[in-house]
């Protein structure tokens, strides 16, 4: 396991800088034209927040190759905009009605306005690119459109997964890395392309995202069931009551006879299915597998860390960010 700084808590200062700027960038570019009815929407789905993670990872990197986050703004925008145009269209498909607290857009507004607002914010995504001089604008849109696509991709496999009754690890792995890591990869590459990073260093912080991805989707279903509830933020065992095929479930079912399977499932059905489905967990030592799990990719992040050719210093701030990531409880 590579060893890494934990006491150094400088960094937190150029991460919450960074974030202070990309929201104030973020909050001038949003406004308001007609027709109302389809910014309204976006505008109002931008404002409701989150932990703005991607996009401050691209000034972060930008920074740590150029010593320049200001040009990656609008790439960094360009990042926000299109992850919220996804949310836009996934809380349609799950008929969600809430995201962040909040009346999902097509909830508050209709389906119909769901599906245009989100539309329109897939186009500005890429108006955003078309700052960038040629050489970085060429660069930059092979890379957004391999991750837009595989995004779609990972989506697919998550609808299709709620119908298959045998899905393995290594088929949530590959879910999970196209719904959810390869847009974080792709944010710090795409720093890199305007920090002007070379071929080898794009390529391992690239692989530093995607890892770090992985490992962070399978904390997300480990604490959705094992977390805090106060510091989560939300109710304990939502993935449980709505049978999710979580890397939680997956493990528990890989490491269960045909009986004790069946058990399994029918414990989702009764009526204290949290408790019980949580039990059947730790039976199963599921949280120690799944911790495991979390600890290789998030080693496997560092090790490409290691390999790039910037100064100790900055290899560090990734390290502390990583670090960080991986200790938070919601």
């Amino acid at each position: 396991m590579i060893k890494v700084n934990l006491n150094k808590v400088v960094y937190m200062t150029n991460i919450l800088e960074l974030s202070n700027v990309f929201n104030q960038y973020l909050n001038d570019k949003i406004t308001v034209k007609a027709p109302k009815n389809l910014y309204e929407p976006i505008h109002y789905l931008l404002d409701l927040g989150g932990k703005r993670i991607r996009p401050v990872l691209v000034l972060l990197i930008a920074d740590l190759f150029s010593n320049n986050y200001q040009k990656a703004l609008a790439a960094a925008m360009a990042v926000e905009v299109f992850h919220n145009f996804t949310l836009m269209h996934d809380d349609i498909m799950d008929s969600a009605s809430l995201r962040r607290g909040k009346q999902t857009v097509h909830d508050k507004w209709n389906i119909n306005t769901g599906i245009l607002s989100g539309d329109a914010m897939l186009i500005q995504a890429y108006q955003y690119i078309e700052e960038y001089p040629d050489s970085e604008y060429r660069e930059i849109m092979k890379l957004f459109n391999k991750t837009a696509l595989e995004v779609c991709e990972g989506q697919q496999y998550d609808i299709d997964f709620e119908k298959e009754q045998a899905v393995s690890i290594d088929d949530y792995i590959e879910m999970i890395r196209l719904k959810t890591a390869v847009l974080l990869a792709a944010s710090l590459e795409i720093g890199a392309i305007i920090g002007h990073a070379n071929l080898e260093d794009r390529g391992h912080i690239y692989q530093f995202g995607l890892n770090l991805g992985l490992a962070f989707q399978i904390q997300d279903d480990y604490l959705d069931t094992f977390g805090n509830e106060k510091s989560f933020g939300k109710k304990i065992g939502g993935d449980i009551l709505e049978h999710k095929k979580t890397y939680l479930y997956i493990t528990a079912i890989q490491n269960s006879s045909l009986e004790q399977q069946y058990q399994l499932n029918k414990l989702y059905k009764e009526a204290d299915a949290i408790l019980k489905v949580t039990n059947f967990y730790i039976d199963k030592k599921v949280p120690e597998i799944a911790q495991k799990a979390i600890a290789a990719y998030t080693d496997m992040a560092f090790s490409h860390v290691e390999k790039l050719s910037i100064s100790n210093d900055k290899k560090q701030v990734l390290f502390d960010f990583g670090i960080n990531l991986m200790n938070r409880t919601v």
